[in-house]
């Protein structure tokens, strides 16, 4: 860990300090009360900007944390989201249209949008920071007293952004995002006692890393496969698949140590690599940068990647909010695309333990807020299941949103003795969710074209029945193609239905042979008046 000096330490003790303030006004972030708050949405990805560049459509991931406006139907709540280009007037009125019982316009006027109106490769926050004169309109903007502010993450760009405008920043101090790389990770499962993967510490360079790989394979003699996995490589993307077996030859007991050093070198640039147009020589650039680690490839014929998520509260209390089932895509199974709520029943129970484990690890390191737990579940027959923890998320990764989008809209809780979601009504609820329905036959659909289609064929989320589907990501739809969703049902069938019916919808009216624009000329004016006031 980087020594920090007398300047710096005086600031993360300020930052400290701010944060403590979160004692008294952090409950109004999941109430339905009429206590008065003032929430500063910051969703910039403070992460590596060429791993993000890795997920298609990235700088329109800003709008995952749009759900946070349904926090608008508390009355008093007010809040402030900021972005790095302006929001399409639809998507905003789209998430507003959720509200129950809440006049559109007391929500809106409740509701102050900002830009830095800069598309360039930066986090947000850094473009905030740039800008002296917005980010003293946020100051004003803000009753200090009842603010506080949100991120996806926790980076040092964030900590100076809270301190500036003197806001508590709700989630992991920066200087404890540690906890939140793969081999921070490792270091805390073991800590926690959770079962894990063997593998290394963090490497700085691929000739240790042949060397690591090749004292895993001597810890292990019978081990097929390896992952390298960059320190901070998200949602899977910075991962690589190291095949042993084409050097069996050379396996512990049979060639020397040095024999399988150079052999597993050589291998490298043969790795399957899990971003699409990644090369052992960007890769291989970028370990000095990040740091790396291997890890053992977790074999078996049925296997599932489970997930818990909890949370830290300034009080140091921890708290299990979900479990999920990833949907994971790529050439080897590691890229995240979406997941399903909750997790089977056979085991997730077990995950809220093991996330409790990890989270009162995390939380004497003093960390806070969201934390969540990926795992490898390999199918042992019998209803058992051999899991393995594999990363901590110090951030609102993809399940946050979809969770949230859900506990927002109903006002529901969720029930640690059985690990399900209840309405307030008592019904249990599931969904299905992704950020990554991606075809390019939806190249080129605006919002408002959108817009047109869920009010055509009913595929809006329907208050009254707590069912349907809630878009997200509408922003990467006409470039990339790209749209997220979150289809909740009353049983995990129904859930996969709505969900099913979404895309069948989409397809047809992406269909080159049948896109008849006479379609909506009965339910809207020709031109979007909207978009020329």
């Amino acid at each position: 860990m980087a020594i920090l000096n007398i300047s710096e330490l005086e600031q993360v003790e300020k930052f400290r300090q701010l944060q403590l303030t979160l004692r008294d006004r952090w409950k109004t972030i999941e109430s339905f009360d009429n206590s008065e708050a003032d929430i500063l949405i910051i969703p910039s990805l403070s992460i590596d900007q060429r791993e993000l560049q890795k997920i298609e459509g990235c700088e329109h991931y800003e709008e995952r944390l749009l759900f946070s406006l349904i926090r608008l139907q508390n009355p008093r709540t007010r809040l402030i989201y900021v972005t790095s280009v302006p929001l399409h007037p639809s998507i905003i009125d789209y998430y507003l249209q959720l509200l129950p019982g809440i006049p559109f316009s007391h929500a809106r006027n409740r509701l102050l949008l900002l830009s830095t109106y800069d598309s360039s490769l930066k986090p947000l926050s850094q473009k905030i920071l740039e800008r002296p004169r917005l980010l003293e309109r946020i100051h004003q903007s803000l009753r200090l007293d009842k603010s506080f502010m949100i991120c996806y993450n926790s980076s040092h760009w964030e900590g100076e952004l809270s301190l500036k405008l003197g806001v508590p920043l709700y989630a992991a101090a920066p200087d404890l995002q540690i906890w939140g790389t793969k081999s921070g990770s490792r270091q805390i499962f073991k800590g926690s006692g959770v079962p894990h993967p063997d593998g290394s510490e963090k490497i700085w360079n691929h000739t240790d890393l042949a060397e690591a790989t090749s004292d895993l394979w001597e810890r292990q003699p019978t081990l097929k496969r390896v992952v390298v996995k960059l320190n901070e490589g998200i949602s899977g993307e910075g991962n690589a698949l190291l095949d042993l077996r084409p050097i069996e030859n050379l396996a512990p007991g049979i060639g020397t140590h040095a024999q399988r050093v150079a052999a597993i070198s050589d291998r490298f640039s043969t790795m399957r690599f899990q971003a699409k147009l990644e090369t052992w020589d960007n890769f291989s650039g970028r370990i000095p940068e990040l740091g790396a680690i291997a890890e053992a490839f977790v074999e078996g014929e049925i296997k599932r990647s489970p997930s818990v998520q909890g949370r830290i509260t300034p009080t140091g209390e921890v708290e299990i909010l979900s479990t999920h089932d990833q949907i994971l895509g790529g050439p080897d199974g590691q890229i995240y695309l979406g997941c399903r709520f909750p997790a089977d029943e056979s085991y997730r129970l077990q995950l809220q333990q093991l996330g409790l484990q990890v989270g009162r690890t995390l939380a004497e390191k003093g960390t806070l807020e969201r934390f969540g737990v990926d795992f490898i579940a390999v199918d042992k027959g019998n209803g058992e299941w051999d899991i393995q923890a594999i990363e901590i998320n110090l951030r609102k990764g993809g399940t946050t949103h979809p969770f949230m989008t859900l506990k927002l809209l109903t006002n529901g809780r969720y029930d640690l003795s059985t690990g399900l979601f209840y309405s307030q009504q008592g019904r249990p609820k599931y969904y299905i969710a992704t950020d990554n329905l991606q075809k390019e036959r939806y190249q080129g659909l605006l919002p408002n074209d959108l817009m047109d289609i869920i009010a055509h064929h009913r595929l809006h989320f329907d208050s009254g029945t707590e069912t349907g589907t809630v878009f997200h990501l509408m922003g990467c739809l006409s470039q990339f193609g790209k749209l997220g969703l979150t289809s909740i049902g009353d049983s995990p069938q129904q859930a996969q239905d709505i969900y099913n019916k979404v895309v069948k919808v989409l397809d047809e009216e992406t269909r080159s042979e049948n896109r008849d624009f006479s379609a909506f000329s009965d339910y809207s004016f020709p031109v979007a008046w909207d978009e020329y006031r």
